[in-house]
């Protein structure tokens, strides 16, 4: 998936008609105070860090600024702010509406289902895993004849609006709805959606591109908002890898066995960071590559859990074992492993060979880990 920030994804707004409010990108203190100087971002305005971590308001990533000074003053406190593992590089300032109410509107793919649906609330401003599900409306559209006219009316009372303010939600449904489906969207949601006057303005903008459809959309190519520096070098190496602000590493194979992974770290009190799933490779010299990416990123320790289906567990085991050897002294940390599974037997003997015991279990192989992060034998 492809995580657009704000800015970029209210370029997109832009083109497909979304009303927003002025605006402009600032990279530095001098241009904040410049851009509300000459009028291109009317004052007051906000000053808004340009991440993709949520709850900005609350982590002081947003400011408010009366005058070119303040907007300034403001520029240079947010740029440079390490805001949830993420360093803040860019700004985003945009001027500061009379709202009258805020609300909460996206587009975004039901799995369950295997359409899209529309998802509204009158409660927004906060996140929407926080407001109590009687007050979401969920509907979902049929992607074929696309948005009915029933379905935005049934949106406009979910949203409690009537009169101007519904009719002006009518051509913003139609324009959110374009913008999911031609740039092949996972997801489209504005937090909050802002009335103001008789009109909507979509305050926010949270977009995330489904990359599978890359092909489609080659703009997207030199978007990496959303990678750390190690993430885009395992892309380019074709490993499968996410950074987390946890201490334990882990190396799965298969995306239901890392998570499963993830989740008993977490159950037993344990603080999962870096994971990657080496998928069904077997070859050595991959998992060497994998493992010394994890290196890298530095972990307390390392949890290996691997099932050998299509994966042979000799193989990885091999891998692992010369990957540990390119690892300097003063770099290495305890690995915790459990493999089972094709040519289990073979692997535990690399690994004990090694100096390295697999532990059968998953419960006890996870508190193992998390001990070792502890510090503890």
């Amino acid at each position: 998936m492809v995580k657009l920030a704000e800015w970029r994804g209210k370029q997109l707004f832009r083109k497909y008609g979304v009303p927003l409010p002025k605006g402009h990108v600032a990279r530095t203190a001098d241009e904040a105070a410049a851009l509300t100087r000459d009028g291109t971002v009317p004052l007051p305005c906000v000053v808004k860090a340009q991440v993709l971590a949520g709850g900005r308001g609350k982590g002081g990533a947003v400011k408010f600024a009366n005058t070119p000074e303040e907007a300034r003053a403001a520029a240079a406190a947010i740029l440079g702010l390490e805001f949830k593992g993420e360093k803040v590089k860019e700004l985003l300032l945009e001027q500061k509406l009379p709202i009258a109410r805020e609300l909460y509107l996206s587009v975004t793919l039901d799995r369950t289902l295997r359409v899209p649906i529309l998802i509204a609330s009158a409660q927004g401003g906060m996140e929407i895993e926080t407001v109590d599900d009687a007050a979401i409306v969920r509907v979902p559209v049929h992607p074929f004849p696309g948005l009915a006219g029933y379905e935005k009316r049934r949106i406009a009372q979910a949203l409690g609006l009537a009169g101007p303010a519904a009719r002006a939600l009518d051509p913003f449904l139609v324009a959110l709805w374009e913008l999911f489906v031609r740039e092949d969207a996972e997801l489209v949601e504005i937090n909050p959606l802002a009335v103001v006057g008789d009109g909507l303005v979509a305050l926010d903008a949270k977009v995330i591109i489904e990359d599978d459809a890359s092909f489609r959309h080659p703009e997207y190519d030199e978007i990496h908002d959303d990678r750390t520096p190690l993430e885009e070098v395992a892309r380019e190496k074709g490993i499968a890898f996410v950074q987390l602000d946890g201490n334990i590493g882990v190396i799965a194979n298969g995306a239901g066995l890392t998570m499963a992974t993830l989740d008993v770290l977490k159950e037993f009190g344990g603080n999962p960071g870096v994971f990657l799933d080496l998928g069904g490779t077997d070859d050595p010299k991959k998992v060497t590559e994998a493992f010394l990416l994890m290196a890298r990123a530095k972990p307390t320790a390392v949890f290996l859990n691997i099932f050998g289906g299509v994966t042979r567990c000799d193989t990885v085991a091999k891998g692992l074992v010369e990957a540990m050897k390119e690892v300097p002294e003063r770099e290495r940390f305890p690995l915790v492993a459990r493999i089972r599974g094709n040519n289990e037997k073979e692997g535990i003997e690399i690994l004990r060979a090694a100096g390295i015991v697999s532990i059968p279990t998953l419960r006890e192989s996870a508190q193992a880990a998390i001990a070792a992060a502890g510090g503890k034998a």
